[in-house]
C-alpha cells in the first residue's frame, strides 16, 4: 500500500493495456502516487464519487459506461481530477469530444512509455497548479480586495486610516484612536469609513487581521498564540473566535487543510 495520498486512476477494459500503464508509472513514481486500476466505467464512476483522485487516465471507449461518459459525470463534481484519454487512430472524434470536455491531453494506441511519462508529467503539474489556484482562492478575502485605495470617491482621511492599520495591525488599535490621528470624530469617521471603504471600520480591522494570520499559518511554523499577538490580538481565545467566525474553521485546522494534511478544503 502506497502511503502517498495522491492517486493516479486508470481505466481500461484491456487488461494489458491496463497493466502495462500501472507498471510504468509505479516505477516512476516511485512511491510518490498511489496508481491504481479499474477495468470498467461503472466501477471507476462509483470510486470517483467516493475517492480524490488527482489524475485520470481513461480509455474513451468502453462497454456501459465509456471514458466519455465517466468524464460528464465529473463536470459538477467539486473535485475534478485533471484527465487524459487514450484512444485508437480510429477513435480519435471521441478524444475531441473529451478535449472539449476537460481533458488536458491525450495518448494514441499502442504506447510509447516515453510519451506515456512526458504526458503524465505535464498533467500532473497541471494538477498542482490549480491546486495552487484553489488554496490561493481560499486563501484571498475578496472584501479587502475590493477596498481599493486608489478607487475614486475614496477621500484622503480614509487613505490614511488604512495606511495606518495596515502599519501597526500588530498593536492594539480602536477606531476612536485611529480617528483621533487623522483629526475626525469617530462617530463621524465611522460613517465615512463604511461609506467609501464600503464595511465598517471593525469589520475591514478584523478582516485585514485574519487575512495576515492566514498568510502567517501558511509561511511560518510560528505557534496559534504567536501569530495571533503578531496581528494584534492579546489572547489567542480572542483570536481563534474571530477566525472561526470569518473562516468556519479554527486558525489550526485551517493551516491542516491548506497544507495538504487533509483532501477537503471547504
Amino acid at each position: 500500500m502506497s502511503l502517498s495520498n495522491r492517486t493516479i486512476l486508470i481505466v481500461d477494459d484491456e487488461p494489458r493495456t491496463r497493466q502495462g500503464i500501472k507498471q510504468t508509472l509505479e516505477v516512476w513514481a516511485a512511491g510518490r502516487y498511489a496508481v491504481e486500476t479499474c477495468d470498467n466505467g461503472v466501477e471507476a464512476r462509483e470510486r470517483l464519487r467516493q475517492e480524490r483522485v488527482h489524475l485520470l487516465i481513461t480509455d474513451v471507449r468502453m462497454p456501459e459506461v465509456s471514458g466519455l461518459d465517466l468524464i460528464r459525470s465529473l463536470q459538477d463534481s467539486a473535485w475534478k481530477p485533471v484527465i487524459i484519454v487514450i484512444s485508437g487512430y480510429a477513435e480519435f472524434d471521441y478524444v475531441q469530444q473529451a478535449m472539449r470536455l476537460g481533458a488536458v491531453n491525450y495518448l494514441l494506441k499502442p504506447l510509447d512509455k516515453s510519451e506515456l511519462l512526458s504526458v503524465v508529467e505535464d498533467a500532473l503539474k497541471r494538477e498542482e497548479e490549480q491546486q495552487r489556484h484553489v488554496k490561493l482562492e481560499k486563501l484571498v478575502d475578496h472584501k479587502l480586495m475590493e477596498i481599493d485605495p486608489d478607487q475614486a470617491g475614496m477621500g484622503q482621511p480614509v487613505k490614511d486610516a488604512i495606511a495606518y492599520v495596515e502599519q501597526h495591525l500588530h498593536e492594539q488599535l480602536t477606531m476612536a484612536e485611529v480617528a483621533g490621528l487623522i483629526h475626525l470624530n469617530a462617530s463621524y469617521f465611522s460613517v465615512l469609513f463604511k461609506e467609501q471603504a464600503g464595511v465598517s471600520f471593525s469589520e475591514y480591522l478584523a478582516r485585514l487581521r485574519i487575512q495576515r494570520a492566514k498568510e502567517l499559518l501558511l509561511q511560518t511554523s510560528l505557534s496559534i498564540g504567536e501569530i495571533g499577538e503578531r496581528v494584534g490580538y492579546r489572547t489567542d481565545k480572542y483570536f481563534i473566535k474571530v477566525f472561526k467566525s470569518l473562516e468556519q474553521l479554527s486558525p489550526s485546522r485551517y493551516r491542516h487543510k491548506m497544507k495538504g494534511g487533509s483532501q477537503e478544503i471547504h
